[in-house]
């Protein structure tokens, strides 16, 4: 397992767009999740494997490669299964309800990146053309959810676990910001 800055090494440095002041609702939404997955990719650049493994506090499991692996799950049964009806496997908890956040002891750091960054285009493609009020093809806990719903749904999800990433990076390197 290399140390090397595994965020960044497979990708370019994250750029974040500001979303746009006026847009339409669907170019709206899609502009803040996109700057909070960018977000993300912020607070975890230049960091190696090890730093990305850092726990934040014990007990807790919570890392940024721990939140990498769990966004990338979230990405994943939002738009894959409950939007576009797809049974899909979970990536990392399988075995154990909480493995994106537990097992990254000995996790790829590049591997996770490369996952996440793929349920992103997933996503988006999952997506595109698709109006705001179109219900998913699956249910979450019996109820049917909008597009609308799950994109609100995932900047709220990445804005908590980039205020997450944000103290975990502090405790890193004393990087704040951003």
């Amino acid at each position: 397992m290399s140390t090397d800055s595994a965020s960044t090494s497979a990708s370019a440095r994250p750029v974040r767009v500001e979303p746009p002041m006026a847009a339409d609702e669907t170019a709206m939404l899609s502009a803040w999740l996109d700057f909070h997955r960018a977000t993300l990719a912020v607070k975890c650049e230049g960091l190696t494997a090890e730093q990305l493994r850092l726990r934040s506090a014990a007990p807790s499991s919570l890392s940024l490669l721990g939140l990498v692996r769990h966004l990338a799950e979230v990405e994943r049964y939002w738009f894959q299964h409950v939007l576009s009806g797809s049974e899909v496997q979970s990536l990392y908890c399988e075995e154990d309800r909480d493995g994106d956040f537990n097992q990254v002891d000995t996790a790829d750091a590049e591997e996770a990146f490369a996952t996440w960054r793929t349920q992103i285009e997933l996503a988006r493609t999952a997506a595109v053309g698709v109006p705001l009020e179109t219900p998913g093809k699956k249910l979450r806990d019996g109820e049917q959810v909008t597009l609308r719903w799950i994109l609100v749904h995932m900047i709220e999800e990445y804005a908590r676990h980039n205020g997450h990433a944000d103290l975990i990076r502090e405790l890193i390197d004393g990087t704040t910001g951003e």
